[in-house]
């Protein structure tokens, strides 16, 4: 494991590029899999979660060339098991995504309990559900067996929960149920949509992307692709905090205007000057203020995954904001170790905290809990008075590519130590 050392106190300015999102590439590489023909994905994201997908696809008897670049030509003419590899699926979530195409292709999925952050706390019980309601029958055993002798068959389904891989899950499925599905209260993120654009790409009939309300029409012959990974809203909404929270000014270009909307939303309402032209995203040098409350949401609301940003964010903002984080807890509980940096910090409860700024932070050792909050609290090191140090990085770079490198060129001191 590696550990991050931070030199806070520089002023951060200068350009990023964003490239794909992590939450698109994982579900775009598991459609891969339904497919006998090549695939090519450019823009890939350049992050260990990615790679841990790849090398699940090699496992399972896939090709996968360019492993640790930005395009990835994947070919599948044969699956040759059914059960990935346990080690590797330990270490990602998205590796539930492999179900529909395993039902798919082999009639026959084994699955060992899916990693990633909080996965004790996070169930796969609407995935398996959409897929129960396809014809799926789980056979009970270690992990999950999941059995579709008669194939999947088509159906019209409503989602529990607005699960944003369990909505992937069930698209997955359903492009190789022959005939209309539908899926209701669908997630309507710009992954998703961008695993729609995908699936029309290989031959499903897909409409309604981007509400709630998904009708697919599957079981056609799937062909190969060629798709370019929208760019990372989340990494463009990290980079901008990181700029905004250490007094400084930041061009970050590669993120679509449409879902930068929902990240600007929120640096407006504390008072940071930030602009898009076209796929350009510009943070000024500002004067913080508090944004009074902050809610994550569903799509098009604002993100759980930047609400650990934004809490480390309004530490240096005048005045008070409640952050609500209705979805998840832990990510809030991790920001508490910013109390000993010498936040001021009031945890409600495990999905409010209240945060009073500006106050001047402290360098201290930090544990890295899971991606998100991991981030954030590096972007508290370098707003920091001296010396920080953050374990696992390892954590972090599930999810930001060449992190070390991008935050030296922009004017960060920071080393990276075995």
């Amino acid at each position: 494991m590696s550990t991050l050392l931070i030199e806070g106190g520089q002023r951060l300015s200068g350009a990023v590029d964003v490239e794909g999102n992590k939450n698109a590439a994982l579900p775009l590489l598991a459609a891969c899999l339904l497919t006998p023909d090549e695939c090519v994905l450019t823009n890939v994201p350049r992050i260990s979660d990615v790679e841990v997908m790849a090398r699940l696809i090699l496992d399972l008897g896939g090709e996968v060339e360019g492993i640790g670049s930005t395009t990835l030509r994947v070919r599948c003419p044969q699956i040759v098991k059914d059960e990935p590899d346990a080690a590797l699926v330990g270490r990602l979530r998205g590796s539930v995504l492999l179900l529909g195409p395993l039902l798919a292709r082999r009639g026959r999925a084994i699955l060992a309990a899916p990693g990633g952050d909080f996965p004790a706390r996070r169930t796969i019980n609407t995935h398996l559900e959409a897929l129960q309601s396809m014809g799926v029958r789980q056979v009970p055993g270690p992990g999950h067996i999941l059995e579709a002798p008669d194939g999947l068959k088509p159906t019209s389904m409503y989602l529990y929960e607005a699960s944003v891989t369990g909505t992937e899950t069930a698209l997955l499925a359903a492009a190789a149920a022959p005939g209309i599905s539908e899926i209701r209260h669908a997630a309507c993120e710009p992954h998703v949509v961008e695993l729609c654009a995908f699936l029309e790409q290989l031959g499903v009939g897909i409409s309604g992307a981007g509400t709630t309300t998904i009708r697919i029409e599957g079981g056609g012959k799937l062909h190969g692709a060629e798709h370019k990974l929208w760019g990372d809203y989340i990494e463009a909404g990290s980079w901008a905090v990181v700029a905004a929270i250490t007094g400084g000014e930041i061009e970050i270009n590669g993120a679509r205007a449409q879902d930068m909307e929902v990240v600007a939303a929120v640096l407006t309402r504390m008072n940071i000057e930030c602009a898009m032209h076209g796929e350009l995203f510009r943070v000024e040098q500002s004067k913080l203020r508090a944004a009074g409350r902050i809610t994550t949401s569903l799509w098009p609301g604002f993100p759980s995954d930047l609400v650990s940003l934004v809490t480390v964010l309004a530490t240096q903002a005048e005045g008070q904001t409640l952050i609500h984080d209705w979805l998840y807890e832990l990510r809030l509980f991790a920001l508490e170790q910013m109390s000993g940096m010498s936040a001021d910090l009031f945890l409600c409860d495990p999905h409010r905290i209240i945060v009073t700024g500006p106050k001047k932070l402290r360098g201290r050792p930090l544990d890295s809990r899971d991606l998100r909050s991991g981030m954030a609290l590096i972007a508290a090191g370098l707003a920091a008075d001296g010396q920080s140090r953050l374990s696992p990085l390892e954590t972090v770079e599930r999810g930001y590519g060449r992190l070390v490198e991008r935050l030296q060129g922009l004017g960060a001191k920071v080393a990276k130590i075995s």
